[in-house]
């Protein structure tokens, strides 16, 4: 089963209150599941990190094995695309994590955009940030 998986991780102060939010859709633009976490005090590369691993939780928990990851944290696609090196000790656990799970896929393929094409996850995340509540539906 093929999918596409938006995820955004925010911070209000970096560190600060953080939250991560993530939305599945098939190839026809249907919600599969979405979902946000509220992380506590956390900087914004780790809200972004946490967001795509709890997003590759849930799609592979729905049996998908073709996945396209988009996000607007040019940082974090970099890096997963090994264009940059992770230089930062917190996020390096957060890194192995992302790929540990991405080994379940078939394939996974990561996309940059630009914030205008993230709101779902934007506003999942904030939601978690505003109500310091996590769900997934």
């Amino acid at each position: 089963m093929k999918a596409i998986l938006f995820t955004d991780g925010g911070s209000r102060g970096n560190p600060g209150p953080a939250g991560c939010g993530w939305v599945l859709l098939n190839p026809e633009g249907e919600v599969l599941t979405e979902g946000c976490h509220f992380l506590g005090l956390a900087t914004n590369n780790v809200a972004e990190y946490t967001a795509l691993i709890k997003g590759l939780a849930a799609a592979q928990a729905l049996g998908v094995t073709e996945l396209v990851v988009k996000a607007d944290s040019e940082l974090m696609i970099r890096q997963l695309k090994g264009i940059y090196k992770v230089k930062n000790e917190g996020l390096k656990p957060l890194f192995a994590r992302v790929k540990e799970l991405a080994r379940n896929f078939r394939q996974v393929t990561y996309q940059h955009i630009p914030r205008e094409q993230n709101q779902r996850a934007d506003a999942l995340a904030n939601q978690a940030m505003d109500r310091q509540a996590s769900f997934e539906a």
